[in-house]
């Protein structure tokens, strides 16, 4: 953050990033009553995106969700700000990795892994896989990124994620980096946020997602077998406040074995279920189903 006008707001989260976690959590409490009750951030597009999703829930289990959502958005913004002054212990005990070995025998086969994530939970806490595997020294933990376009938050960001030694790779430049720790010898494993809208140039798999006709991504799948890569399922679970677990789902250790957008199906049902499991920690403020999709012929609505 360079600028010189965005140094008080470089002071001031940094000043924040200090405080203990019980002042930061009222501070999200603070936050929760004026982005909630006062703002209204988003709540139209989240109540919508809700009754379509779970048409079949009661209006006030949605509208229960929907209160828990906002509290766990403001959550993740104060533990987010965290990631830069907290302790490699601390973090350790407040984010778990459950099935870590399975990437741990990839690494000695030699094996790169492509990780399905999505904006469930706290994800920018999940760079601190790298504290976790045995193979942190002498392999690659990376995540792809879309570069903000604000150059100074986008490098408080880049700062953030690269707090426990992974690597930010720009989402346009993701295939020549990856290229590039192949020819070093270097397996890698990539985390790729595949529950957004699909890119230009990627048309997506139309599925039936959460009661709605979806674009999921398939750049994440090409790739993967392009590189000849292992598939993990990063599975977010919110234990409390503050504390979260990912459970490593295997999904394909030979692409080449798998039907072709076979891994982009096995995504969509497990990131559904994710959702499904609990609503409130999956970030609904998003519009994802603005640019509207027919199902194919062999879907039934």
């Amino acid at each position: 953050m360079m600028n010189w006008k965005y140094l008080p707001l470089k002071w001031l989260l940094a000043c924040l990033a200090r405080l203990p976690f019980w002042v930061l959590y009222g501070i999200s409490d603070i936050l929760f009553v004026v982005t909630y009750y006062i703002v209204g951030y988003r709540k139209k597009v989240v109540k919508q995106n809700l009754a379509e999703s779970f048409p079949d829930k009661f209006e006030a289990e949605r509208k229960s969700i929907m209160r828990q959502f906002y509290r766990n958005f403001t959550d993740m913004i104060v533990e987010t700000i965290k990631i830069g002054h907290i302790s490699d212990k601390q973090i350790k005990r407040r984010m778990t990795f459950e099935n870590i070995e399975f990437i741990d025998r990839l690494f000695d086969e030699g094996k790169s892994i492509a990780a399905y994530f999505s904006h469930c939970g706290n994800w920018e806490w999940a760079t601190s896989i790298t504290l976790w595997s045995r193979h942190s020294s002498d392999c690659a933990f990376c995540q792809v990124y879309r570069p903000l376009r604000n150059k100074c938050f986008d490098a408080y960001m880049l700062g953030l994620r690269s707090r426990f030694g992974s690597y930010s790779l720009p989402k346009n430049t993701t295939l020549r980096e990856l290229l590039r720790f192949k020819r070093d010898k270097t397996p890698t494993i990539t985390g790729f946020m595949s529950d957004q809208k699909p890119s230009h140039g990627d048309d997506g798999r139309i599925l039936k997602f959460l009661n709605h006709p979806t674009a999921i991504i398939t750049g994440t799948e090409i790739l993967a077998r392009k590189l000849d890569m292992a598939i993990v399922y990063f599975d977010m679970y919110k234990i409390k406040r503050g504390h979260y677990k990912i459970k490593l789902v295997p999904m394909a250790n030979d692409t080449k074995a798998m039907p072709e957008m076979a891994i982009t199906d096995k995504y969509a049902q497990l990131l559904e279920a994710t959702i499904c499991r609990n609503p409130s920690i999956w970030l609904w403020t998003h519009k994802r189903w603005k640019n509207k999709v027919e199902y194919p012929s062999n879907i039934q609505p």
